[in-house]
């Protein structure tokens, strides 16, 4: 069984291209969610160690500020290192620097060396899934193209889940967690080390140019700042205050497992009825339903495990569904020629409200404890929702008949490549 890719010198199939195997195309796919299993481990892993070790919860909010701003860098500096030594080479060193974040972690409970650690983590995987989207993106041809980003997306939150679920297994007092992390990282090189993938051009720097999104997709540019906080203060912040509230590890494993299926099962039907109606109405609905699953939250706050496993499924799945709802709106609005500039400065707005909303946590569960988190998503929701809402109020929707098709995504992984940089083959073919 074969799929059909591109090459450097060559963009679809019937204009000449060659064909690679679908082994080819799994390698890329494979590798992310092994490391998708250690990373889900390793998110699970810190703040249950930390509270078992008796350290403020201040301390893992801080591990998670940290991370975001690697992140941040990331997204900035893989495009000049994918320029100077390629795809492949890119993914080996980016998964070796995770290696190493998980070797400093396993060195034990140090929190200065562990937020220097998760920082370098965050930097690594913000690159990877950047490199590894422009991998699949340029070889796989237009027709199943959305397929295949389906599926790596499911595979990798599949792995997250697996990786969370990992955490019950494991010794909290030991370095087994790190070392576990270390396997499935050093794992997920061998794919793509044996890869006959073939490395895709050169990329292109993508400027960053928020004012132009903007009057673009005001509501595209508001919708990656919302998600960019609302899913770093869930996914982030719940484990921390599951340990503060004094749930089990097992508890929180099995509360941070379930969460991916929010995504995975919420975003199919909300995007239908996206391609069928307004999506503004859809994203409203999302934010709705991620306020209301955050006031169920604090209701249902240090009480039954079943009842917040529920709460936590939803909630997660309404946030994650504003992340693919917003991409797939600012993409309805956009022309051909805008597409490299909105994308990348997407990326940006997602990555600069994921660093700046944990920072903002942090502080205020220094003052006010570690529900703080669930208050500042709850706002984040009803702020989106409200300028949506406005901009249905004043502005037309984009025709059905001009609109795009949905893609279900996760904000925990980077927009699509060519919201970093595009390949030069990519770009003459837009213009083509």
């Amino acid at each position: 069984m074969t799929i059909s890719v591109k090459n450097r010198t060559s963009i679809d199939p019937e204009q000449g291209g060659e064909s690679t195997p679908l082994i080819a195309i799994a390698s890329v796919i494979v590798s992310m969610a092994l490391i998708a299993v250690g990373n889900g481990l390793m998110f699970a892993y810190i703040p249950v160690r930390l509270g078992a070790e008796g350290f403020d919860p201040t301390w893992a909010g801080l591990i998670i500020t940290g991370l975001s701003a690697g992140g941040l860098a990331g997204c900035i500096l893989t495009g000049p290192l994918v320029q100077r030594v390629g795809h492949a080479r890119v993914f080996m060193v980016l998964s070796a620097l995770i290696a190493l974040a998980n070797a400093a972690v396993g060195a034990g409970p140090h929190p200065l060396v562990w937020i220097a650690a998760r920082a370098l983590y965050g930097f690594a995987i913000c690159g990877l899934f950047i490199v590894a989207q422009s991998w699949l993106n340029d070889a796989v041809a237009n027709a199943i193209r959305g397929r295949v980003m389906a599926f790596f997306y499911v595979a990798y939150v599949a792995g997250l889940g697996v990786g969370y679920a990992t955490l019950a297994l494991v010794d909290i007092k030991t370095a087994d967690a790190p070392l576990i992390g270390i396997v499935f990282t050093a794992l997920s090189i061998l794919p793509v080390g044996l890869t006959r993938l073939a490395q895709p051009p050169a990329p292109q720097a993508a400027s960053v140019a928020l004012v132009r999104a903007w009057r673009i997709s005001p509501v595209g540019v508001a919708g990656m700042l919302a998600v960019g906080g609302l899913s770093m203060a869930i996914a982030g912040f719940a484990p921390i205050h599951a340990t503060a509230k004094g749930y089990s590890q097992a508890d929180v494993a099995l509360l941070l497992s379930a969460m991916p299926v929010g995504t995975l099962i919420l975003q199919i039907p909300l995007g239908w009825i996206s391609d069928r109606t307004d999506r503004r109405y859809v994203l409203m609905a999302a934010s709705m339903l991620a306020m209301a699953a955050g006031f169920l939250a604090l209701a249902f706050d240090g009480g039954a495990l079943a009842a917040l496993v529920v709460i936590y499924i939803i909630w997660d799945g309404a946030s994650e569904s504003i992340y693919s709802l917003s991409s797939a709106h600012a993409a309805d609005r956009a022309g051909k020629d805008d597409m490299v500039a909105l994308s990348s400065s997407l990326l940006f707005a997602w990555s600069l409200a994921g660093f700046i909303v944990p920072g903002i946590i942090t502080a205020l569960s220094a003052i006010y404890g570690t529900q703080a988190f669930i208050y500042v998503a709850i706002v984040i929701a009803a702020a989106f929702c409200l300028f949506v809402l406005w901009r249905v109020v004043t502005t037309q929707a984009v025709p059905a008949a001009e609109t795009g098709t949905f893609a279900p995504m996760t904000a925990q992984a980077p927009l699509p490549v060519e919201l970093a940089f595009a390949p030069e083959e990519h770009a003459r073919h837009r213009d083509s």
